[in-house]
C-alpha cells in the first residue's frame, strides 16, 4: 500500500498509514467505526481449533483499539474437492463459536476454492472518540503490560515437525484461542495512553512501531517476559519459524540487546506470535490495578522512556 496514492478523507481517523492495529472511521454521530480483517493458514491440526484461533486472532485488533465488536464476515479459501466439507464445516463452527463468546454475529462472508486452506474474519466494531486506544499515544513514565505468553510461532512451527510436548501444544492452543476481551473490558475503566496487539511482528516488531508513532524509546525487561512451557527447549534445538528470523532482522537497527543475551534469547523475544497478547502502555498505579484484576498470565515486561538512540534496549 506505500507505493499507492490515495486521496484523503477527513472521515478517516486511523488509516493503513499509521501501522495501527485497524482502520477507524467517524461517523456522523461522531462515534468511530472500526474494522479489521485478518486470516491465514492452519496452525494447528484440529480444524475446530483453527477455526477458534483463527476468530480469536480477527477479534484482536477490535479489542487492541478500545472498540466493542459489532459483527463479522468470514474469508474462506478451501480445496473443497480435495477436503471433506465436512472439515470446513467444522472451521467454520470453530469461528462461530468464538464470535458467539464475544458477543457478535457473523451475517456473511466470502469463499473461494484454494488449495491451501485459509480462514478468517473481517471484523466491525465501535467506539467513542475520546475512548479509543492507539499505538501513537504512549508517553513516557509509562509502564508495558503483555497479557499473554510469547512462543507460539516456535511451538506452532514444532507441532507441524511433530516435535512440540503435548504441554506446549496445549498451552499454546489455549493461550492463541484465548479472546482478548477481558482484558480489554479490565482496560476500559483504567487510564490508558496506548495499546497494540502482538502478532505477527512480534513483541519488537510492535513496540517499534509503537514507540516509533509515539516518539518515545523503551525498556525491556527481559526476565520479566512470559513464555509457553517448552519455548526455550525448541529454540534450543533449532526451532525457529522464517518469521521469526525475519522479525529479528528488520528490528535489530532498532534494538539494543544486553550482551548477557544469547541468539536463542533473541529469537524468543522476537518470535512471531499468532492471536498473542495486548501491549499496553499505561500509568504505573493503573498497571497495578489491571494486574490485581487481570486472571491470565499478564506481566509489566518493560518502560517508556524519552527518545534515546535506540528505540528499544532490551536489557
Amino acid at each position: 500500500m506505500g507505493d499507492i496514492t490515495l486521496p484523503k478523507n477527513d472521515s478517516v481517523v486511523v488509516g493503513f498509514d499509521s501501522a495501527d492495529d485497524a482502520a477507524a472511521v467517524r461517523l456522523d454521530d461522531g462515534n468511530i467505526l472500526v474494522q479489521s480483517v485478518d486470516f491465514f493458514t492452519p496452525i494447528v491440526d484440529d480444524p475446530y481449533l483453527f477455526g477458534q484461533i483463527a476468530a480469536a486472532n480477527a477479534l484482536s485488533d477490535i479489542y487492541a483499539m478500545g472498540a466493542k465488536p459489532l459483527f463479522a464476515l468470514n474469508i474462506v479459501g478451501f480445496p473443497i474437492n480435495d477436503l471433506p466439507k465436512k472439515t470446513l464445516s467444522t472451521i467454520l463452527q470453530g469461528g462461530a463459536d468464538k464470535a458467539a463468546e464475544a458477543g457478535i454475529p457473523i451475517v456473511g462472508g466470502h469463499s473461494i476454492d484454494d488449495k491451501v486452506p485459509k480462514f478468517g474474519m473481517v471484523v466491525t466494531g465501535e467506539v467513542e472518540e475520546k475512548k479509543m486506544w492507539k499505538n501513537s499515544t504512549a508517553k513516557s513514565g509509562d509502564v508495558l503490560i503483555l497479557t499473554k505468553p510469547l512462543g507460539t510461532g516456535i511451538i506452532s512451527t514444532a507441532v507441524k515437525k511433530g516435535l512440540a510436548s503435548e504441554e506446549s501444544e496445549q498451552a499454546a492452543a489455549i493461550s492463541m484461542a484465548m479472546l482478548n476481551k477481558h482484558a480489554a473490558d479490565v482496560l476500559s475503566h483504567l487510564t490508558v495512553h496506548s495499546v497494540t496487539d502482538v502478532t505477527g511482528f512480534g513483541l519488537l516488531g510492535h513496540l517499534t512501531e509503537m514507540c516509533q508513532a509515539s516518539h518515545v524509546s523503551s525498556s525491556i525487561l527481559s526476565n520479566q517476559l512470559p513464555f509457553l512451557p517448552g519455548v526455550r527447549k525448541l529454540a534450543k534445538s533449532g526451532i525457529i519459524p522464517g518469521g521469526t528470523k525475519r522479525n529479528l532482522d528488520y528490528v535489530s537497527e532498532f534494538v539494543s540487546f544486553s550482551e548477557s543475551l544469547s541468539d536463542v534469547d533473541k529469537w524468543m523475544i522476537a518470535d512471531a506470535q499468532t492471536s498473542g497478547g495486548l501491549l499496553i502502555s499505561l500509568p504505573e498505579s493503573d498497571a497495578n490495578i489491571f494486574l490485581n484484576k487481570f486472571q491470565y498470565k499478564a506481566s509489566i515486561v518493560g518502560e517508556i522512556v524519552a527518545n534515546k538512540q535506540h528505540i528499544i534496549s532490551v536489557i
